[in-house]
């Protein structure tokens, strides 16, 4: 990942196929299905791995930062129903569910990126695949339990 154009149409490829689709969205994208990258199959598993680099190429750097965005506005709100748990237990639930969430973005977007190896771990929530939507949709039930709970828990 360091120099992916020392072998650019082998362990290489991935990547630069990542970094020509994201720079191709330009401010407002190609729009959607319009992405050569992707519709193409230049880029390969623009399902699951590579959502992202689909998501900067069709809605380009606005796009990109509007989902940048919710992701912060879930991670803040994760971090804070932690911060006001009524108990540890609750304050050590909620932030790990939401550093899941964190960990997930950071990683992804930056394999995309070219700033990290490429990994295969998914976007929560856009990345296709049955798995990543359960764990996602079941970390976001229980920090929202964590932020409902009124009374602290008793053993």
């Amino acid at each position: 990942f360091l120099d992916p154009y020392s072998d650019p149409s082998g362990a290489g490829w991935n990547i630069i196929q990542s970094i020509i689709a994201v720079g191709s969205g330009g401010f407002f994208g190609k729009g959607v299905l319009n992405g050569t990258q992707s519709s193409l199959h230049f880029l390969p598993a623009n399902h699951t791995d590579f959502v992202f680099s689909v998501i900067a190429e069709e809605f380009g750097f606005l796009g990109s930062v509007i989902v940048l965005a919710l992701f912060v506005v879930i991670i803040w709100r994760g971090l804070h129903i932690a911060a006001v748990a009524k108990d540890n237990y609750g304050t050590l639930l909620a932030t790990g569910a939401t550093g899941v969430f964190f960990f997930h973005l950071i990683i992804n977007v930056g394999m995309t990126l070219g700033f990290m190896p490429i990994t295969g771990l998914p976007l929560p929530f856009i990345t296709a695949g049955g798995s990543i939507m359960l764990t996602s949709l079941i970390a976001v039930a229980i920090i929202l339990n964590v932020g409902l709970r009124r009374n602290k828990i008793m053993f």
